[in-house]
């Protein structure tokens, strides 16, 4: 059985919608975010203390859109993948990694210091110019979008989940609403997808069977 450690609509929600997309059986932990300061008893799972944990027998992954490729490849029959003889393979690892290193990356500056740290150590600033930081690196995905509904290879691939996470987020700090009319139709596409919404469902599920408020970060 794969477990996954997730918190509500944290980085976790890319291996949890790539689960819910391949239809694959999982065992679902819900943590309160975060997790290395209310939920200390995570470290001895997750030194790092970070979000996602997926566990598979002697496989222990934390990269969350290593995760996505990880699920499609080992457990999806390459459902979610682009192959190497394909023409948008390249597009497709691209799209992986862009999700998480240039767009979530300076979202979560924005989390941090808008809303995590204390009041008195909250940086509006700080908040401010990483928010325009993200906004502008929205540019590569309105090239990739151009003509296209999809990021890569012309059909939905893990590269949308990772991209599609990053959009999420997006909207939970109320960065939304400068997304360009491309990126907000892209949004909607993704949102709409029956597998995105079972995702929805089962944190909310688990987190109330679990007692965690599965709430936004």
């Amino acid at each position: 059985m794969l477990t996954l450690y997730h918190c509500a609509d944290a980085r976790s929600f890319r291996p949890l919608w790539a689960l819910e997309e391949l239809e694959l059986p999982y065992e679902l932990k819900m943590l309160p975010f975060p997790p290395r300061v209310l939920a200390r008893d995570y470290l001895q799972e997750n030194p790092l203390g970070t979000i996602p944990l997926l566990v598979d027998g002697q496989t222990r992954m934390t990269e969350s859109a290593a995760m996505i490729d990880y699920l499609a490849r080992r457990h999806g029959g390459g459902r979610l993948a682009v192959e190497p003889d394909e023409p948008g393979f390249g597009a497709y690892l691209n799209g992986l990694a862009y999700g998480e290193a240039t767009l979530t990356f300076p979202q979560t500056l924005v989390l941090r210091y808008s809303r995590l740290e204390p009041p008195e150590r909250r940086l509006p600033q700080v908040a401010d110019a990483y928010g325009r930081w993200f906004l502008a690196r929205l540019r590569g995905l309105e090239a990739a979008l151009a003509g296209a509904d999809h990021y890569a290879a012309g059909r939905f691939t893990g590269a949308d989940i990772s991209i599609g996470y990053a959009l999420l987020l997006a909207r939970t700090l109320g960065l939304d609403a400068e997304f360009s009319p491309a990126v907000q139709a892209y949004w909607e596409r993704l949102s709409a997808r029956p597998g995105f919404q079972r995702a929805r469902k089962a944190q909310a599920a688990a987190g109330e069977a679990q007692g965690v408020k599965a709430t936004p970060l």
